[in-house]
């Protein structure tokens, strides 16, 4: 395995690949000169260093790998990331990667997109799963697999409910969440369109996985001011700024609501009291279904010493990597989050090594 990418995702999926059942940490990639040959636990917080030196250097580290998990940002940079996952895919590389949203659903993606990544896998004989961070698996497979369990469903709501002060992350929560920003300027993540651009494959997923055609995606969102200044690991709030949001992005079918993904979001606990909270501690992801039975999955993640951010993003990178065995035994092409078992298996011998002493 080669990870590429040394930033949050990067990191833990370092962290992963190191203890991975059936996967081992040949290379990391890095576009930084200042990261280049450091050692990979150095960005993974590990105690013992992993004797693989992150480099700049793609090609070499091409030739270690069967696999690439590319955790590189594409969020500001898309065409940058579709041209590295197709040189990873020509070189004959199973890519999986959260960097592209407009490909979670291959088959609403844009046809250019998907042409190019197809005809790169193609000559490369390679795969492709792209899977989300929020995490991928909460907005798709655990929604499809908890419908199973009902016998009628008017509504699914995938739910994450975070508070932001934990997440260190400040270029995510100052500029793309607009946290600290003024109420009168809207940050990038709410900007008309751009919501459906990041979760829309997702509801498409799910709708296509219980054989409901989406229609149509809308958007809604609700924005509060800060009450009091805040402090906290990213600096310093002033009341007033934007503190708290609830976004809605919503799949219509046959004018009716049926899956919605929301987002409650808070740079302190304080603010939006009245909003849904989380059952414990600052945050979980859930999926809530509207039918009989009304059911309700909640689900969080810790790691220690991490935020539950850290855990969450651990369950999204493992989702990819667990996927890397499957893939490897498939035709080349592009799959999406309803092809890949959520527990892909691997052989016994391997499967035995996930328990822990």
């Amino acid at each position: 395995m080669v990870v590429w990418g040394t930033g949050n995702m990067g990191a833990t999926a370092i962290r992963s690949t190191t203890a991975f059942p059936g996967l081992e940490l040949t290379g990391v990639i890095t576009s930084s000169p200042d990261k280049a040959n450091r050692d990979a636990g150095d960005f993974a917080g590990l105690a013992e260093p992993t004797g693989v030196a992150v480099s700049l250097d793609v090609d070499a580290a091409l030739l270690t790998c069967d696999a690439v998990a590319y955790m590189a940002s594409g969020d500001i940079r898309p065409e940058d990331a579709l041209a590295d996952i197709e040189r990873c895919l020509r070189a004959g590389k199973v890519v999986v990667t959260p960097s592209l949203y407009s490909m979670y659903d291959p088959r609403s993606a844009p046809a250019e997109w998907v042409d190019r990544l197809t005809t790169a896998a193609e000559e490369g004989g390679a795969a492709l799963l792209v899977s989300g961070v929020d995490p991928g698996w909460a907005n798709d497979a655990l929604a499809v697999m908890a419908a199973g369990l009902c016998t009628r469903i008017r509504t699914i709501r995938c739910q994450e409910i975070f508070d932001y002060s934990t997440y260190d992350q400040p270029y995510a929560v100052r500029v793309s969440c607009g946290f600290g920003g003024l109420m009168d300027e809207t940050p990038m993540m709410l900007l008309p369109s751009v919501p459906t651009m990041v979760w829309g494959g997702n509801i498409r997923l799910i709708g296509r996985g219980l054989g409901l055609e989406i229609d149509e995606i809308t958007e809604e969102v609700e924005r509060l001011p800060l009450e009091h200044p805040v402090d906290n690991v990213m600096g310093h709030f002033e009341e007033g700024t934007l503190g708290a949001f609830f976004l809605k992005v919503i799949g219509w079918s046959g004018g009716k609501q049926r899956v919605v993904v929301e987002h409650i979001t808070r740079i302190d606990p304080a603010c939006a009291p009245d909003w849904p909270q989380p059952d414990e501690g600052v945050g979980d992801h859930r999926v809530i279904i509207d039918g009989d039975p009304q059911l309700t999955i909640v689900t969080r993640a810790d790691v220690p010493g991490g935020t539950r951010a850290d855990g969450g993003n651990t369950t999204a990178a493992n989702r990819l990597l667990g996927a890397i065995e499957w893939l490897s035994t498939q035709k080349p092409g592009i799959y999406d989050g309803l092809d890949v078992p959520l527990h892909a298996p691997l052989p016994d011998e391997v499967e035995a090594t996930r328990w822990a002493d």
